[in-house]
């Protein structure tokens, strides 16, 4: 068997209709399960079955540094503020040394449910970021 070989995690790229979008970090890649504890009346076990319930899918963090005169994020939030909701598939691409992608996220049906703007501060000399909140219907792993 060939060895297994790691991957780092500071490579990627976001894409959204037909738009491919950077950012500084991703985060809320999960995928999680409810467990239900029962017990039913009549068991000899003096303990708890633990059954799976409804799955869930965290809300996803997308966060970049601001650009000049790139609206994108403000923009969609903004069409779904007003009654119409634009949903997006976004994938996103984790890529190798040679920028070809070794893993990659289809999050379905998107819609931002947050826009976070930069924290402003006198003094700092980091670079004003933006996050955007992503809900979504579901997250698939494609490779």
């Amino acid at each position: 068997m060939p060895p297994l070989k790691t991957i780092s995690r500071y490579h990627f790229i976001a894409e959204w209709g037909g738009n491919r979008v950077e950012f500084t970090e991703i985060s809320g890649l999960e995928i999680y399960i409810d467990v239900i504890s029962m017990r039913n009346g009549s068991s000899s076990e003096n303990s708890e079955l633990k059954i799976p319930g409804i799955t869930k899918f965290p809300e996803i963090v997308l966060k970049r540094n601001i650009v000049q005169g790139d609206q994108q994020f403000f923009d969609w939030i903004r069409t779904n503020s007003f009654g119409t909701v634009e949903r997006r598939d976004v994938v996103i691409r984790l890529l190798d040394y040679q920028h070809q992608p070794v893993m990659m996220w289809r999050v379905r049906n998107a819609f931002p449910s947050k826009y976070i703007g930069p924290v402003l501060l006198s003094g700092d000399s980091n670079l004003a970021t933006e996050s955007l909140v992503l809900s979504h219907d579901g997250l698939d792993l494609m490779k």
